[in-house]
């Protein structure tokens, strides 16, 4: 085929050619232009390969290329997830050193930036090595370890939980750990709260039954001081000794403080009794009374005066008694708390349209704006440890709300707080 391609043309011979070929060349440009059969296959055959490989060799580079790009774009997305990961998590290599770790990680970790960082510095400061308790090490000898730990940061104590995984690379790499660390704090701090809840819990029945314990001598005593003050007022004899009357004014104060110890034994068992949860008619102002009875010993020792002014013609409530005391107890509780050396303390009733009101204010600490919107949270509390749980003002609200009243607070830092205390007035049938 080549050679009927390259074969040289014949030239007619004839009384009537001309030299010329048809198409206007001339024999000799012919013969100029003629290709040999091995110059024409080193043309289109060596070179036309070459030209192919490079064709080849292009496409693959494109391929490769596309190919780089999307390992590139899912390796962005798999650091992305890794990342957003709310857990702290850190690689250790076989040096016992962090080669890599998350973003997380820094604010997660007890105060290091990690990246160098050895397991000692995070599980066994001042200990170079730890094989019982260093979760890493464990780990790098194949075992899967868990631990928990604390760190001080800032003059608070922060609580941690980690767990350390063998990583197995393939044959004839070393083993690396794979490490996540969680700050749990707030929830360490709620189960410590929730036992020390428990503890009050505990501590109140056993306050209760005390009380009525203590309730039996205190009856006892008012009964025999009373039937003495009798005896002086029917026996003449008694009566109209001078030598007897600094005893009847000493037998007055024993009766007097006897009742009001007696008082206050009620009020505590009123308040530990269990709420039946019924609704009926309450006024509001006896149950001011009741817990300002009841705070009377707390607010003389902290210097706290108490300033009650109740609506005479405050009108009845739906509600449960006990669930209502306890609102008033917790507000009043927080108000004087609030009042760090001398202060007042006002509790005020009155009515307002369809709704009966409740104010307890206090001249105290105030509350710093940014813990406004989570004073209503559970266990939020920013007294010192054994003043408050963080549960009064939660508890305050469910129970408002569960009577379809609200309950809202206006403070300011250094300058006081009013809470303000809402219900519906009682629905006349």
């Amino acid at each position: 085929m080549l050679r009927a391609l390259t074969r040289r043309p014949e030239i007619p011979h004839g009384p009537h050619s001309s030299g010329v070929l048809a198409g206007g060349a001339s024999a000799q440009e012919i013969e100029h232009t003629h290709i040999d059969e091995d110059h024409l296959e080193a043309l289109l055959g060596l070179d036309t390969s070459k030209i192919g490989f490079y064709a080849d060799v292009k496409q693959k580079i494109q391929e490769l290329g596309a190919a780089n790009l999307d390992l590139e774009a899912k390796t962005k997305e798999l650091q992305a997830v890794f990342d957003s990961i709310g857990d702290g998590i850190a690689i250790f290599g076989p040096d016992r050193v962090v080669h890599y770790r998350n973003d997380m990680c820094p604010r997660v970790a007890p105060g290091e930036e990690l990246i160098g960082a050895t397991c000692a510095d995070l599980f066994h400061p001042g200990s170079e090595s730890s094989p019982n308790t260093c979760p890493v090490e464990a780990a790098l000898r194949g075992e899967r370890r868990s631990v928990s730990f604390t760190a001080l940061e800032e003059e608070s104590t922060r609580y941690y939980d980690a767990s350390a995984t063998p990583i197995d690379g393939p044959p004839g790499r070393p083993r690396r750990v794979l490490v996540l660390l969680r700050d749990v704090t707030e929830r360490r701090l709620r189960e410590l709260q929730l036992l020390q809840a428990e503890k009050m819990s505990s501590i109140g029945v056993l306050a209760a039954g005390v009380a009525h314990e203590i309730n039996n001598p205190l009856t006892s005593v008012a009964g025999y001081a009373e039937a003495l003050l009798r005896r002086r007022r029917d026996d003449p004899e008694f009566r109209d000794d001078d030598k007897l009357l600094v005893f009847w004014d000493y037998l007055a104060v024993i009766m007097r403080e006897a009742h009001r110890c007696k008082g206050i034994i009620d009020s505590l068992l009123t308040f530990s009794r269990k709420s039946e949860g019924v609704m009926v008619a309450v006024d509001l102002n006896p149950l001011v009374d009741e817990v300002l009875d009841l705070l009377g010993f707390d607010t003389r020792s902290e210097n706290v005066q108490i300033v009650r002014r109740l609506a005479r013609d405050l009108r009845p409530v739906s509600g449960d008694p006990a669930s209502l005391r306890q609102v008033i107890l917790n507000l009043a509780l927080n108000a004087v708390q609030a009042i760090e050396h001398r202060g007042r303390v006002s509790i005020v009733t009155r009515n307002a349209a369809d709704r009966v009101a409740v104010e307890v204010r206090d001249n105290g600490c105030g509350i710093a704006p940014e813990h406004l919107e989570q004073i209503w949270s559970p266990f939020f509390t920013t007294k010192p440890v054994g003043r408050g749980l963080g549960l009064g003002l939660s508890v305050s609200y469910n129970i408002v709300r569960k009577h379809g009243g609200e309950v809202s607070v206006v403070s300011q830092k250094d300058q006081g707080s009013t809470f303000t205390v809402l219900l519906p007035v009682l629905k006349e049938p």
